[in-house]
């Protein structure tokens, strides 16, 4: 069975809403980062880095939460088959951790990149339900992962970006954001 490695309140919530999306069965293994399970040799022969998540799957292991979301929508057929529709998964994936992420969450640019990538995210969204269409996908549990994190944990005011405001509306109401990124379980 597959492994899903996290800690408390981290990104691994971000993995287990899509293997909840999937209905693939997993276990979740909680690692103690207070006490710094994840700097032991046992996970680091996992991640060297010493970051959450990390899966196993069989013999295969990977780290990086948008490694891990395009690998498993690869696996299960959730993939679009064009090389192009996949490469815009993949700038989704990579656009949520490398641009989104820090946009939003180092407070000391948060001011002046925000409108920037809300935005262009609220014409976006105002135009279909979904980042890639009419239909949800993975660039959806990337993307939106990190957006539903605002009104969680740092209560910013969206109400200039309705769409938006909307689009969390909605993943939140996902059974399967309910039981990875539900604040109460």
């Amino acid at each position: 069975m597959l492994k899903l490695y996290g800690g408390a309140f981290s990104r691994a919530s971000i993995v287990k809403w899509y293997l909840e999306e999937l209905g693939i069965p997993y276990e979740f293994v909680m690692l103690d980062m207070q006490a710094g399970a994840h700097r032991q040799p046992d996970y680091l022969a996992i991640n060297p880095m010493g970051k959450v998540p990390a899966i196993v799957d069989g013999d295969f292991q990977l780290w990086e939460s948008g490694a891990i979301l395009l690998y498993l929508a690869e696996k299960y057929g959730k993939m679009p088959s064009s090389l192009e529709e996949k490469a815009k998964i993949t700038q989704w994936a990579m656009f949520s951790n490398a641009t989104l992420g820090p946009g939003i969450f180092v407070e000391a640019s948060r001011e002046r990149e925000m409108p920037k990538l809300m935005q262009p995210l609220n014409d976006i969204l105002e135009r279909q339900p979904f980042l890639m269409g009419d239909e949800f996908s993975v660039a959806d549990v990337a993307v939106g992962s990190i957006l539903a994190y605002i009104p969680i944990m740092l209560k910013l005011d969206l109400s200039e970006y309705p769409a938006v405001v909307d689009y969390i509306k909605r993943l939140s109401e996902r059974p399967a954001f309910g039981k990875a990124m539900g604040m109460g379980g």
